[in-house]
């Protein structure tokens, strides 16, 4: 484990280090960590069997100046995963927004898994139940589509064409078969 990035198990705090400087994060919330274990069940489930696999809230090794703890993500080259996390660039990230990370999540961890090749990024915000999926194109982040959990009594009040617009299942990159439900990632999320 790098120095500057470290657990500090006595006081269980998560710190990442973004362009050389360590960050402490606050530890998840009860919706946060049922968003983050919903995705990586959903994950879990269908990699079984394949070559894939899921991780969550593992260190991630980008390189010396860029270590981050993903709270989901999927890597497929296995030579990538060590004892102590991943070294190296994940297929896909997914990020849970938290008041005090949403910032790093949308502008400085973008940025870096654009950088070094995420093929797949996922924002997840737990305030309007939507997921943000950037799929990388060039080089370059392009958003794929904004996904959303609505309830009955929500989606009751829109027109049939509205209701059509709505994007529910959010359709994983990395296999042409592999499909979430947005209402999956925010069930039993108050």
């Amino acid at each position: 484990m790098s120095a500057a990035f470290a657990y500090d198990y006595g006081d269980y705090d998560y710190y990442e280090l973004i362009n050389g400087e360590v960050y402490m994060m606050a530890r998840p919330t009860v919706n946060h960590w049922q968003i983050s274990h919903n995705i990586i069940d959903k994950f879990d489930n269908y990699l079984k069997g394949k070559r894939c696999r899921a991780f969550g809230e593992i260190d991630v090794y980008l390189s010396d100046d860029d270590n981050f703890i993903p709270d989901a993500m999927i890597v497929c080259n296995p030579d990538i995963v060590e004892e102590d996390g991943i070294h190296g660039v994940p297929d896909l990230v997914v990020e849970v927004l938290s008041p005090s990370t949403a910032k790093f999540d949308k502008i400085d961890k973008f940025l870096k898994y654009e950088k070094y090749g995420v093929k797949e990024y996922w924002i997840v915000d737990p305030k309007n139940k939507s997921v943000d999926v950037y799929l990388l194109k060039e080089g370059k982040f392009e958003l794929a589509g904004t996904y959303q959990s609505l309830s009955d009594k929500e989606m009751s009040r829109w027109t049939d064409r509205q209701k059509a617009g709505i994007m529910t299942e959010i359709k994983v990159s990395l296999y042409d078969d592999f499909v979430v439900n947005v209402k999956d990632i925010f069930e039993r999320v108050k």
